[in-house]
């Protein structure tokens, strides 16, 4: 059976989906979301959530209740894994000054859910329990295939995640494993109250091939911990990577504030840390990818669900002008629409891809280059934002408007001369 009552088809019914539904839902547009799970829902634990998301989910209408399920942290504090020592920190409070929107840390599933909401009152049909198992393209549409038959619409989001069944249109490749494994663990606020952790503030140990990261949620009822190591077992090409014993080994002689939180991670699953190349195009026809599906960071600078917030947002926007110049959901040009968004979205989230990974190497660093990089934070002032204003500003809609690309590492001369030196 083929039917086609949809202006828009997204399939997959995470943040970036629903974001992508609610967003095309709003400028009037008919949208059917597919979720492959039995109901919509999210796992996992904390998310940080910078101004460029925050500014999108002010526009969306859903700033208010995020904030009010979420911790406006007044500080990022990045400190030596080994020592325990400062290194550098963002003051949230002046950066919330700075770009117009607060920084913010919340539950995954809150924000999951707060989408959610906004879509069914806004009208959006979620399928749950459907299957995609192939996409094609039509005349002036694309189909999905599922177990029920195909179903089409004039455009097909692609919100399928990591191991896209889309993605193969454009490049057949795989995901690429980074070695790392992530260990989270959220848990009542009251189960650290006799640890010295920072109630307010995201907090960020870095140390030879590991990081722990700890935060308040949920109005400070919650403390969430992220505990992030380089797996010798994965390195070796073992296939069971990422166990328990090698959490504990891989923090074996840090500080004591992280030898503490350790017993409060969950130890019955972990997650193995894969991101995705680049993608020159996103575009396949009727079929666009967003989220995961084209661009899978790695999590250092904590862009992954802004980025498919983002991708929605910018969609939606270059939809919005063909229909403000008159069209209409069944007249809309898509093709000058999916080829701004690809144009501008790849680009943005190839130097976010590439950045994550130079954190990730940043922040892992041993021996003398950790001693290096340890007085290179330590110069920066608080109120340095030249590495940030790229990401944390506006979301481009052109390619003309992506502000330049800053370097990674706020430096000085002085330390590159010694980064220099250092790397022969």
């Amino acid at each position: 059976m083929t039917h086609r009552d949809k202006d828009v088809i997204v399939v997959g019914g995470g943040i970036g989906g629903l974001a992508a539904a609610l967003r095309l839902t709003q400028l009037g547009l008919t949208v059917r979301v597919l979720e492959q799970a039995a109901e919509f829902g999210e796992v996992g634990a904390g998310l940080q959530i910078a101004p460029n998301c925050t500014r999108i989910l002010d526009q969306l209408g859903l700033l208010d209740e995020v904030i009010s399920l979420g911790v406006l942290p007044d500080h990022m504090v990045m400190k030596d894994a080994l020592d325990g020592r400062e290194l550098t920190r963002l003051d949230l409070r002046d950066l919330h000054d700075r770009y117009g929107y607060p920084y913010m840390v919340i539950h995954r599933s809150d924000l999951h859910g707060t989408l959610l909401r906004a879509c069914q009152r806004s009208g959006v049909d979620l399928v749950t329990s459907t299957t995609v198992t192939a996409y094609e393209n039509v005349e002036d549409g694309a189909a999905v295939i599922t177990e029920g038959g195909r179903q089409e619409a004039r455009l097909v989001v692609a919100a399928d995640g990591i191991r896209s069944v889309a993605r193969p249109m454009l490049r057949d490749d795989a995901p690429v494993s980074s070695t790392y494994v992530a260990y989270r663990g959220a848990v009542p606020i009251e189960a650290v109250a006799e640890l010295n952790v920072m109630t307010d503030a995201v907090v960020v140990y870095i140390g030879p091939g590991c990081h722990f990261v700890q935060y308040p949620l949920r109005q400070g009822e919650m403390f969430n911990q992220v505990a992030v190591f380089q797996s010798p077992k994965a390195v070796a090409g073992e296939e069971d990577w990422g166990t328990p014993d090698e959490l504990d080994a891989a923090f074996e002689g840090m500080h004591e504030n992280i030898q503490a939180g350790l017993p409060l991670m969950w130890r019955d699953r972990w997650w193995r840390m894969f991101d995705r190349e680049p993608l020159p195009d996103w575009v396949a026809g009727r079929v666009i990818l967003l989220g995961d599906s084209a661009h899978a960071p790695l999590q250092y600078i904590a862009q992954g669900a802004i980025m498919a917030i983002e991708d929605a947002w910018v969609l939606g926007s270059h939809a919005e002008k063909e229909l403000r110049a008159g069209a209409t959901g069944a007249t809309i040009g898509w093709d000058p629409v999916l080829r701004a968004y690809s144009d501008v979205r790849t680009r943005h989230t190839a130097r976010v891809l590439e950045t994550s990974r130079k954190w990730g190497e940043l922040w892992h660093l041993d021996g003398e280059k950790r001693k290096i990089r340890n007085e290179i934070l330590r110069e920066r002032s608080t109120l340095d934002y030249g590495f940030v204003d790229w990401l944390y500003g506006p979301t481009a809609l052109t390619p003309e408007e992506l502000p330049p690309m800053f370097s990674p590492v706020p430096v000085t001369r002085e330390s590159v001369n010694r980064l220099a030196a250092t790397h022969g």
